[in-house]
């Protein structure tokens, strides 16, 4: 006979039970009994669960928890959406994508005396972790290749290395997130955000970037690409 048992992959051995007993009241109450398995497997040393064994017990169901919510970290719930180009898995986890030119409700503080509203944004490049999101502008609308050009979004609160500073946002992105969730859930912290200053005086784009909204805010005038500057710098080379 051949010997598979190295096939299994892990193998777990009963250590411990417990039964749970109720009452048949109207008001049930629960009394939970502890028992340690033998080398057969068969339960011995009935005793009334301990606290100490309740703690262990907890610490197991909570690990097991985690364990599987990780699994579905940036799990997508269909079909890999067009627009996602890169996704790393991992505990940390990251997701590259893009978005197109399209009208979005931007948020300013009042010292900027910008109204809010809504206006036409140009298409962006997007890398986020659970902690940290990195944008860019991107020159069109089209999916963005390796040896696509990228350049400084025209937004305040972005430092020149394409990093947001968040504020005061309290950013919470759970272990069990989807990948669809993980998006929005970064690009809503962004545009629900009030933009307010800019980052190191780094200016974004060619011109002055309070005119710039001033003049595009609650009108359909298309986003004027010109205005962009380069960030000297490919998709390839982004990280």
């Amino acid at each position: 006979m051949k010997d598979i048992t190295q096939d299994f992959g892990t193998l777990y051995h009963p250590t411990s039970a417990l039964v749970f007993y109720q009452t048949n009241e109207r008001i049930k109450e629960t009394y939970a009994e502890y028992f340690d398995m033998d080398k057969n497997g068969n339960p011995i040393n009935a005793h009334p669960l301990t606290d100490r064994e309740a703690k262990e017990l907890v610490k197991a169901l909570t690990i097991n928890t985690q364990k599987e919510k990780s699994q579905d970290f940036l799990k997508p719930k269909g079909i890999l959406p067009t627009h996602i180009l890169h996704i790393n898995p991992s505990e940390k986890g990251s997701v590259l994508w893009f978005t197109k030119s399209m009208k979005r409700q931007l948020f300013f503080t009042e010292n900027l005396e910008i109204p809010n509203g809504r206006t036409e944004v140009p298409a962006m490049l997007w890398l986020a972790n659970k902690r940290s999101l990195k944008i860019f502008a991107l020159p069109n609308n089209r999916r963005p290749t390796e040896k696509t050009e990228l350049f400084y979004v025209p937004f305040f609160n972005v430092y020149e290395d394409g990093n947001v500073c968040m504020g005061t946002v309290d950013v919470n992105i759970q272990n069990s997130v989807s990948l669809e969730e993980f998006i929005e859930k970064w690009e809503d912290y962004f545009f629900n955000s009030y933009f307010s200053h800019l980052m190191n005086e780094h200016n974004p784009i060619n011109g002055n970037c309070v005119s710039l909204w001033k003049s595009l805010i609650n009108t359909d005038k298309p986003f004027p690409k010109e205005i962009l500057r380069t960030a000297n710098r490919t998709l390839k080379n982004l990280f």
